[in-house]
């Protein structure tokens, strides 16, 4: 066990001391003391505290200490067997809403709540009586009684789960929802569900030992402890002591568990539920696509409720062997726009456009393989990109085997010989390791490898190499460009660094406050730059010419909330030029210059 989960605190080391102390207890107890609790002796009936017998005899003469550490095992095997069964109904119950459909998953999640709010004993009680009195009807009413709680936890670990960039990703390449379920979500919430089964385990035992208690459990001539107390109850006012023995193993085996759950589970984490999925809304399509593009997007509008537009009728086009760079600010709407392309937006968030074609296809009729075939996405943290959980390997050939029809044996194949393709240091080593032992320029070429598994004709690449050091920065951008001549895929490459862009794209988009300002070669972009937002940034990029003796150039005020643009240019008050017609008047993006466009009225 690790360090980490279990404390050195008095509570943890006693709690793991009983622990101990009743597993043992349950491995050794039968085979000792076994045939003498199960001795009858007609001369020593119901009998109190002697030497002979510690803690008395029962109604047959039986000594009540062996009795007592007889019923270790099967008390421990029944409330193993009660948790067990309410730990697995309540995972799947409070797993299946982060795969299943919206109305699925609301039903789901509604019976749950229900079940929570109902008395956990009453449950129990109703349970054991429905399915017949005696330890299966007790196991069956505990395991029904804990579920809740177990589904509770599980929906809120794996509601933030399913919203991480790997679960997404999976999702595109149509993956199915079992192993959606069985290889990304559970996974990764299974070290504070083994906690919480800890924890569950003590309340299960006080529980079982409390149905028996009441008539409910076990019945003779099986005995757990439970059983032992109820017979030993009637007795308390002339001979406490045959009822004190049952109950102090009743006791210190619950704190036990309890203790050894409560310092355990508090290495747990405890995240907030994910979002769903957006709602799409496609007007009818204007014009005539282009038949030489890979990616074409007319129109294409993010909005959340409130008024919040983070993306304001964008319009782009790539082509084969194209890479196109989108480049503003933080919060300009560029990694939301490519959110909207792969239909990752999260929920409320609503997606509108006029086209939105890939390859020629509208994206909105695309299954989940095509668009997982066709389409690779390179997020800015491959860490969380990657199952923490699965070997590199092995996440990259579920690709082929998803999309490809490929054996696992030739999917294992393919996956080293991309890893290599991406010049990937002994690449079988690599694909057996997992993430966390990779260094973060590998992990991003692990990533640009998984996206090429299937050939796509469009490569989304947001930020990839913002976490990373200029020397493997480098190294990443000189990939792209080599996968994209190599396979003639387009590219929509995101980045705030416009150094960055011009250094890797063909031809570059600038956004701000979720339009796009301006589109112009990259070739023209020093030269030629028309927009006073374009100009600025390249203005606020030090070279060796910069006079290290004055400030940095930069651009003063804030870029305007998605819920705070105004009618006119969302630049203008920022703009040293902007004139009461930029405060009014939003300015088209037309076309300027040579194969360039601009949106800015003192410029046109």
């Amino acid at each position: 066990m690790k360090p980490r989960l279990l404390p050195r605190t008095p509570a943890a080391v006693a709690g793991a001391a009983l622990v101990a102390a009743m597993v043992v207890l349950a491995v050794v107890g039968p085979p000792l003391w076994g045939a003498t609790a199960e001795r009858i002796d007609a001369a020593a009936i119901l009998q109190g505290t002697s030497a002979a017998h510690p803690l008395g005899t029962d109604s047959l003469g039986r000594d009540l200490l062996a009795r007592v550490l007889v019923a270790g095992r099967f008390s421990l095997a029944l409330a193993l067997a009660a948790t067990l069964i309410g730990g697995l109904a309540g995972i799947v119950l409070g797993a299946l809403p982060s795969v299943l459909p919206g109305r699925a998953a609301r039903l789901i999640t509604g019976a749950v709540n229900a079940l929570v709010a109902f008395p956990g004993l009453l449950l129990a009680m109703f349970t054991a009586v429905v399915s017949g009195l005696g330890a299966r009807g007790a196991v069956l009413g505990i395991g029904v009684a804990i579920a809740p709680g177990f589904a509770r936890l599980t929906q809120t670990l794996a509601a933030t789960v399913a919203g991480s960039d790997y679960v997404s990703a999976a999702r595109m390449l149509g993956v199915s929802r079992r192993r959606v379920l069985t290889g990304h979500v559970l996974p990764n919430i299974a070290e504070p569900l083994i906690l919480q089964l800890t924890q569950a385990l003590g309340g299960a035992l006080l529980g079982l030992a409390g149905m028996s208690f009441l008539g409910l459990g076990v019945q003779p001539p099986s005995f757990d402890w439970g059983r032992l107390l109820f017979d030993g109850f009637a007795r308390i006012y002339v001979t406490p002591e045959v009822a004190l023995g049952p109950a102090a193993a009743v006791a210190l085996a619950g704190i036990g568990f309890n203790l050894l759950g409560d310092a355990m589970a508090k290495a747990a984490a405890r995240t907030a539920p994910a979002g769903k999925k957006p709602a799409v809304a496609v007007p009818p399509n204007p014009g005539e696509p282009d038949p030489g593009a890979v990616l074409e997007v007319k129109g294409l509008t993010v909005a959340f409720p409130g008024g919040a537009t983070p993306v304001r009728e964008l319009s782009l086009t790539i082509a084969p062997g194209e890479i196109v760079g989108l480049v503003g600010e933080s919060g300009s709407g560029k990694s939301l726009t490519a959110a909207a392309i792969g239909g990752l937006v999260p929920y409320p968030g609503t997606v509108t456009y006029g086209r939105l074609l890939l390859g020629g296809r509208d994206m909105a009729t695309l299954s989940g393989k095509e668009l997982g075939t066709a389409l690779a996405m390179v997020f800015q943290d491959p860490m969380a990109s990657l199952n923490p959980a699965l070997r590199v390997g092995g996440q990259l050939a579920e690709v082929a085997i998803a999309h490809q029809g490929a054996g696992r044996a030739e999917a294992n194949r393919r996956a080293v010989d991309r890893l290599g393709h991406v010049h990937l240091p002994d690449p079988a080593a690599r694909a057996r390791q997992h993430p966390h032992e990779l260094s973060g320029g590998m992990r991003q070429r692990a990533v640009i490898a998984m996206g090429l598994m299937a050939t796509p004709r469009l490569i989304i690449a947001d930020e990839p190499t913002t976490a990373l050091d200029v020397t493997v920065q480098r190294q990443i951008l000189r990939l792209l460009r080599e996968v994209t001549e190599e396979t003639g895929a387009a590219a929509l490459f995101i980045s705030h660094d416009i150094a960055v862009v011009g250094e890797l794209c063909d031809r570059v988009m600038v956004m701000y406050a979720g339009r796009v300002v301006e589109e112009l070669p990259v070739a023209r972009l020093a030269a030629e730059a028309a927009h006073p937002y374009t100009r600025a940034l390249i203005a606020s990029l030090p070279d060796m010419d910069t006079d290290r003796d004055r400030p940095l150039a930069s651009i003063p005020g804030r870029q305007p909330a998605p819920s705070d643009v105004g009618p006119g240019c969302a630049f203008a008050d920022r703009c040293a030029l902007a004139s009461a017609r930029c405060a009014a008047e939003r300015p088209p993006l037309i076309p300027y210059g040579v194969a360039g466009r601009v949106a800015c009225w003192e410029v046109t």
